[in-house]
């Protein structure tokens, strides 16, 4: 069963180079202002070692962009954050060849040990547009059941449970795509059954203290970062309502 529900987020980058991140001293490092989106070096994927950056890697989702762009770098090893895209133009702004990015955190809520899942797509609409997934287990373990997933929807969204998303998963990846729905309407996440590609995930705890708060400090306008430490409970609660109980 799908029911709608809202939305987790999710980043991109114009550019196939990639920062391997360091925790600096944000005492030492300066945070700079807005750069063009395409200058945003993205960092490769990075999780903890152990239990939850195996569970990252292990759920990490497939994103099938039907039209628009994949989910641009947000921040880069500098603190410097995306200036966005303009929200008028063509759906996918020749940027379909993005290498793209992932952000990922992970938590507890209720019973379920939750993976939020970001992509923090930059589209028509909107000049920031993140979007996320959520997926609760079982528990914090790598061979712990599905509960459900859940996939942002224009401020709800849709979700399925147990064996219900079965035909949304290759393997234990979900299978997400980034579309919209009418022509009326702004960019949502939904699922899919068709395999799409894969972009550099960091977990939210791996990323330097400089790009953190740049994420924390910038004014996304009308877009909610769901990965911050104001949000994250928020989100994984909402998300949460939309399974069947």
């Amino acid at each position: 069963m799908i029911a709608k529900l809202p939305v987790l987020a999710l980043a991109v980058s114009a550019r196939a180079a990639l920062a391997v991140p360091s925790r600096t001293d944000s005492s030492f490092a300066t945070k700079r202002s807005d750069i063009a989106s395409d200058e945003v070096v993205g960092f490769a994927t990075t999780v903890a070692d152990g239990t939850e950056g195996d569970l990252m890697l292990q759920w990490q989702p497939y994103l099938y962009v039907v039209d628009g762009c994949v989910p641009f770098p947000a921040v880069d090893a500098d603190g410097n954050t995306s200036g966005g895209l303009a929200p008028t133009g063509s759906s996918n702004g020749d940027c379909s060849s993005s290498t793209g990015q992932i952000y990922a955190r992970a938590g507890t809520y209720n019973n379920y040990y939750a993976i939020i899942l970001i992509e923090g797509a930059l589209g028509i609409g909107h000049r920031y547009d993140w979007e996320n997934a959520v997926v609760f287990l079982s528990g914090e373990s790598t061979d712990a059941s599905l509960v459900g997933m859940a996939a942002s929807y224009h401020g709800d969204y849709v979700a399925c449970s147990g064996s219900g998303c079965d035909d949304y998963l290759d393997g234990d990846s979900p299978l997400i795509r980034y579309y919209t729905a009418y022509s009326i309407l702004d960019h949502s996440l939904g699922f899919t059954s068709t395999v799409g590609g894969t972009q550099p995930l960091i977990a939210w705890d791996e990323l330097p203290t400089v790009a953190q708060e740049g994420l924390t400090d910038k004014d996304w306008g009308d877009a909610i970062v769901p990965f911050l430490d104001s949000d994250f409970d928020s989100y994984l609660e909402k998300a949460a309502g939309y399974l069947d109980s």
